[in-house]
């Protein structure tokens, strides 16, 4: 089977969408235990000289990775909007033809 030009273009085009998706969610992954060891060293730290750097250092690393972790979900999925034109139209389409149904009933 032999596939033209564009055909090539778009089978491309989704093997890079999926490799993004996948290293999305290995990212995700890492995020996860990442972020339980950080809180379990939250757990585990004794009083000391050092504890309020520990702390400090800790909550910057939550924050910087939690920031890094949503943008890179949001270019990973930006082209999965959550309220398509299409999905738009179709619940416009469903609500019109729930108040005619409606009208009917009543008059």
């Amino acid at each position: 089977m032999t596939l033209n030009k564009d055909e090539k273009q778009l089978l491309v085009n989704a093997q890079n969408k999926v490799r993004r998706i996948k290293i999305f969610y290995l990212h995700l992954v890492f995020y996860i235990i990442g972020i339980a060891l950080i809180l379990y060293n939250f757990y585990i730290i004794e009083d000391g000289p050092y504890k309020n750097n520990i702390i400090s250092l800790n909550l910057s690393i939550i924050v910087g990775w939690s920031v890094f972790i949503i943008i890179h979900g949001l270019n990973t999925f930006k082209e999965k909007a959550i309220f398509k034109r299409s999905w738009e139209e179709r619940k416009i389409k469903e609500f019109t033809k729930e108040e005619d149904s409606e009208k009917k009933l009543w008059e």
